[in-house]
């Protein structure tokens, strides 16, 4: 057993946090180009070290907010990244979280500032040390969560139609969905508060507006709910 701190290595602790937006062209992922070494010029996940007055979903908060500008940001804790050799400058440990966000919301002045740039899944670049991992271990866990229980609303505008909620389901699983079945399974949570406006750009006749109901949808968590997508 130890029992003196001085006696005990020190490690670095870095937070890496996986971006995802969404718009109508599929789900993206925001990365910064790297300005320092190692790696400069390289795209990399948005991270940095935790303070120590921090808790790590403090540092995750305070991240996110120093690059996109937003506040009360749906995230979660992923997972912890500890090969010795995954960062050549020192020994460090990251924690990864990812998090979901309106791209439509977030403040495009500090994505610029920052060298930071949105890209489709598909066509993300090669990141730098293990974030290729960090990037697809999130996905995994993201499609899970969005094939038992209803998620990502906080990629979705305030108001949407039930076809943007289709395609955002889609995009997160990477399949195609029957239509009628994902409505009427989406209906019968009556998660969902349906407006009297419509989106008038969608068809002639037009296609009606939605809200999500955050106090049905908790109220649903409390009952173990299961969509099954």
């Amino acid at each position: 057993m130890i029992n003196s701190y001085s006696s005990a290595d020190k490690v670095l602790l870095a937070v890496d946090c996986i971006i995802f937006g969404f718009d109508h062209q599929g789900l993206k992922i925001l990365l910064i180009k790297r300005d320092f070494e190692p790696e400069r010029g390289k795209w990399s996940l948005i991270g940095g070290f935790l303070k120590r007055d921090e808790i790590l979903d403090d540092a995750a908060i305070r991240i996110l907010n120093t690059y996109t500008g937003l506040h009360d940001i749906y995230m979660e804790q992923l997972h912890a990244y500890s090969e010795i050799d995954r960062d050549p400058v020192d020994r460090t440990i990251s924690v990864s979280y990812y998090a979901l966000i309106n791209i439509e919301n977030h403040n495009e002045e500090l994505i610029k500032n920052y060298h930071a740039e949105w890209f489709s899944i598909a066509d993300a670049p090669n990141l730098i040390f293990d974030h290729n991992e960090m990037v697809q271990h999130a996905i995994r866990r993201l499609r899970y969560r969005t094939s038992i229980k209803p998620i990502g609303f906080e990629l979705l505008p305030e108001k949407f139609t039930m076809r943007q909620l289709l395609e955002l389901y889609e995009a997160i699983l990477s399949k195609e969905l029957d239509k009628r079945n994902f409505i009427s399974k989406i209906n019968s949570l009556e998660i969902l508060n349906k407006l009297d406006e419509k989106d008038m750009q969608s068809s002639r006749k037009g296609s009606y507006l939605y809200t999500f109901n955050k106090e049905k949808y908790e109220e649903k968590l409390l009952n173990d709910f299961v969509l099954n997508l």
